[in-house]
């Protein structure tokens, strides 16, 4: 669900839309260029639409019949992959995420004078909404990669 919801919203980027870019947690004038609509980034929209595509059809691929033709082991270092990367991207270890978005938020770590209102509002948004959404995503693609790994291979793609 995290997948196809986050796929449409960059589709919705492609093809226009403000939605929720203004809140995305980047550098001002990374923001700019988004907000500007710079080539570069209405292209990495539709590629991550597109990789969206393939995540759905990936989740899909560890409970639908047809999952089975795959490779087993693909299809679960998958799954783990991406969890364990949206975790991280959530906890912040490097900019945003919960650490990154409170230490900015508290002043141990002060964003530059210049833009420090913009930093601190997107550090609001991100320790609100994306964060969470990223815990939330990369938990489910966690929980898919356990729940697959305990299936036997016959029992995979059977309901």
């Amino acid at each position: 669900m995290c997948t196809a919801a986050y796929g449409l919203m960059k589709l919705a980027q492609a093809l226009g839309a403000n939605a929720l870019a203004d809140k995305d947690p980047l550098r001002p004038d990374l923001r700019e260029r988004l907000l500007d609509r710079d080539p570069l980034f209405v292209a990495g929209h539709w590629i991550l639409f597109a990789a969206s595509i393939i995540g759905v059809l990936i989740a899909l691929a560890t409970v639908r019949p047809w999952g089975r033709r795959l490779p087993r082991r693909l299809l679960l270092a998958t799954c783990r992959i991406l969890g364990i990367a949206m975790i991280l991207r959530s906890i912040g270890p490097v900019g945003f995420g919960f650490l990154g978005d409170t230490l900015v938020l508290t002043g141990l770590n002060p964003p530059p004078a210049e833009h420090a209102d913009l930093v601190r509002h997107l550090a609001r948004w991100d320790l609100m909404l994306w964060s969470p959404f990223f815990l939330t995503w990369g938990t489910l693609w966690t929980a898919t990669a356990w729940y697959f790994r305990q299936r036997s291979p016959h029992e995979a793609g059977t309901t």
